[in-house]
């Protein structure tokens, strides 16, 4: 199916590529910042994933209403992973921790502005396929946020009270 795209629906596009783009960048460099093979291995699925966004988007943006359901959720496991608690991380981060703690802070922040972005544009769209489609996303980007809380509260690095 093609489709002909609101100039308003392309400008979202273009915002929600670039938001793709700078969620590549930040993983791939997190991932290489860590020490933790944990946290480097969320990175990295998540920056795998956040490709696929990118990739979806650059089809909406030529046309095409990609199928989601044939898309893959790499990464999206992980995401939901019950991360066992340290109690040695509980007390007092080191200073690795402490690095780690600042990448899953700016991770989970810009999760947050991704998941919001994705919410207005959804409004914004005409086809409801496009909708699903933007929606599916959005679902993985808040999942990509929920792996980052879990990882940063099972290494007592978040405590929501």
């Amino acid at each position: 199916m093609n489709n002909n795209l609101t100039q308003k629906e392309k400008m979202l596009l273009e915002d929600q590529k670039k938001h793709e783009e700078l969620c590549i960048q930040k993983y791939q460099n997190y991932a290489t910042q860590t020490q933790c093979q944990e946290l480097k291995q969320l990175f990295n699925n998540y920056a795998n994933q956040e490709q696929q966004h990118l990739n979806t988007i650059n089809q909406i943006l030529n046309g095409q209403v990609p199928n989601v359901s044939q898309q893959s959720n790499q990464g999206g496991q992980q995401s939901t992973a019950n991360y066992q608690t340290n109690p040695s991380t509980d007390m007092t981060l080191n200073s690795n921790s402490q690095l780690d703690m600042h990448l899953c802070q700016d991770a989970l922040t810009t999760e947050k502005y991704i998941s919001g972005a994705y919410d207005t544009s959804i409004f914004e769209f005409t086809n409801s396929q496009l909708r699903q489609v933007l929606n599916h996303i959005q679902k993985e980007e808040q999942q990509h946020g929920e792996g980052i809380f879990n990882y940063m509260q099972s290494k007592g690095m978040y405590n929501p009270q």
